[in-house]
């Protein structure tokens, strides 16, 4: 019997399983930069070695040794920077112009748009983006793709995701245009009217997974049956969404172009203002007053344009879309030149996943200098989302998310457009 227990003992040192993922995790990598921009705003410093254990930065700095035994990577003839922020976008479902994109809330089944995010997860990451704000998606799609890629089994950023977005009926953030009762306005799908309502429907979208909450102040380019700038919820709806966020531990995101309902949301506390198309001196005076970030996504004025010149846009949505994107640009100017905080985001789901990085030349075209540019993409955006003590800087106790571009982004801004090396939270998912 003795030698029938040390035998079956010894099969099991033998065949013993592969050691766990915890102790897997604990490999020392050490990345070589050639040029390093913290994401900060500091000035680049040359010749930086970061250390890695598991995924978090152990130590950062060109004096660093390269432990023993580490895997080195070496990146001395690329800039490398934090992994970019993109604070607004949609990942599941159509991009507009794919496909029969106007008809997919009839056509289109709930786990197709979740697939589809699975594709436009990968080419966000693949393209610098390690962590995205998602600002609205149908059934919940953006909590099931968030837990998937927490889970490893499809890649893509660290999303955080507010579900169903909140609107009035009728506005910018419900689904019009087609024959009574086909989208009854529930809390389920984030349609509240009047204080008690919006409240409910934060509730609910909480219950099952939102971080944010994103709601539409005003109307919007691509609804039907509203103007683009009109103000939709009033002050006490909108106190009431941030009063009952908060108490759950969120921040509001609110899509305002027309000056009145930014001004509104801005007073009633909201985190961040999403477009802010036609600001004036008073609703920058009340952002700065309030620290409310401005979500630019400048990205998607010049791809609405083009979309009408393509005749992808048509009718009232073309004419809003060329209303609308020159007078954001303005905004944008003056509220750079105010000095009010700029988080970085696109409006990806506009325009195709994956060309994020196009926002950085918009801004600094339009006026801001290329290194605000990229700290409004980390530290700036990582502060918005709440998530500053984890990244958006490169620095020791942070999670390793780490990018490179070949060349000088503070000379040539374009660079940010072709991202070569991506790592995640210790994970390499592209490199040269």
């Amino acid at each position: 019997m003795r030698r029938f227990l040390a035998a079956i003992a010894c099969t099991l040192l033998v065949a013993s399983p592969p050691a766990p993922a915890s102790l897997l995790a604990q490999e020392t990598v050490a990345v070589r930069a050639g040029t390093l921009i913290d994401g900060t705003g500091r000035r680049p410093v040359s010749d930086v070695v970061i250390v890695i254990r598991g995924d978090r930065i152990e130590a950062i700095g060109p004096g660093v040794p390269v432990p023993a035994g580490a895997t080195v990577i070496d990146l001395t003839q690329f800039t490398v920077l934090p992994g970019l922020i993109d604070s607004h976008v949609h990942l599941p479902g159509r991009y507009i112009g794919e496909g029969d994109w106007q008809n997919a809330a009839v056509r289109d089944l709930p786990q197709e748009g979740a697939i589809r995010g699975v594709r436009n997860a990968r080419l966000t990451l693949e393209a610098g983006f390690t962590t995205v704000r998602n600002v609205g998606a149908d059934d919940f799609s953006d909590v099931a793709l968030r837990n998937m890629i927490d889970e490893g089994v499809v890649p893509g950023p660290r999303m955080l995701v507010a579900a169903h977005a909140l609107g009035i009926t009728g506005g910018h953030c419900d689904t019009n245009g087609y024959e009574p009762g086909l989208f009854d306005p529930t809390i389920r799908r984030g349609i509240a009217n009047g204080p008690a309502e919006v409240r409910a429907t934060v509730r609910y979208q909480i219950k099952y997974g939102a971080d944010v909450i994103k709601t539409c102040a005003t109307g919007g380019v691509l609804s039907e049956g509203d103007a683009v700038g009109v103000q939709q919820y009033n002050a006490d709806e909108l106190r009431a969404m941030v009063e009952e966020a908060g108490k759950l531990e969120r921040k509001v995101a609110a899509h305002a172009h027309g000056n009145e309902g930014i001004k509104v949301a801005v007073i009633a506390g909201v985190a961040s203002i999403e477009h802010g198309s036609t600001l004036d001196e008073e609703a920058i005076a009340l952002m700065k007053e309030h620290g409310t970030y401005l979500v630019p996504t400048l990205m998607a004025g010049y791809a609405v344009e083009q979309q009408v010149r393509d005749g992808i846009l048509e009718g009232p949505r073309a004419e809003k879309a060329l209303y609308i994107a020159p007078i954001m640009r303005r905004s944008f100017r003056m509220a750079v030149e105010a000095g009010v905080l700029v988080a970085f985001g696109t409006d990806a789901g506009v325009f195709p996943h994956g060309t994020n990085g196009g926002e950085f030349a918009l801004m600094v075209e339009n006026g801001m200098e290329p290194m605000a540019a990229i700290v409004s993409a980390t530290s700036a955006a990582a502060d918005l989302l709440g998530l500053a003590d984890e990244i958006g800087t490169l620095e020791a106790g942070k999670l390793a998310d780490i990018v490179a571009v070949r060349g000088d982004p503070l000379s040539d801004i374009t660079v940010m457009q072709r991202v070569e090396f991506v790592m995640k939270a210790g994970e390499v998912i592209n490199q040269p």
